[in-house]
């Protein structure tokens, strides 16, 4: 892997990233100064408190699958990387989503 290509990479997603959190800040408070309805700053509030728990949740159950997966491959002893391995942690991060899915539709 290049490195130096990491680098810029890394950069733009970064920036990118500061972009939308500085967007979506000044998205809040033109809401809020624009004293627009006591309910619908609650329920916008409220939704994204609930988007925010929710991401975590998938990437904890995602991230708990995939290092199930890497522990199966590390338990069978393969040392190489070939289609079954990424078949089986492919399959280990689909796994992970469908059980955030069936989860987050009982908590919904």
């Amino acid at each position: 892997m290049d490195f130096a290509l990491l680098v810029p990479i890394s950069l733009i997603v970064c920036i990118t990233y500061a972009i939308k959190i500085v967007m979506d800040a000044r998205v809040r408070k033109q809401l809020v100064s624009s004293n627009g309805s006591p309910e619908l700053v609650q329920s916008i509030m409220a939704n994204d408190e609930t988007n925010r728990r929710l991401s975590s949740l998938r990437w904890g159950i995602t991230m708990v699958a995939l290092a199930i997966g890497f522990g199966i491959v590390q338990g069978a002893g393969w040392t190489e990387v070939n289609p079954g391995v990424i078949a089986l942690l492919v399959g280990s991060l689909g796994l992970g989503n469908l059980a955030f899915y069936a989860l987050s539709r009982k908590l919904g």
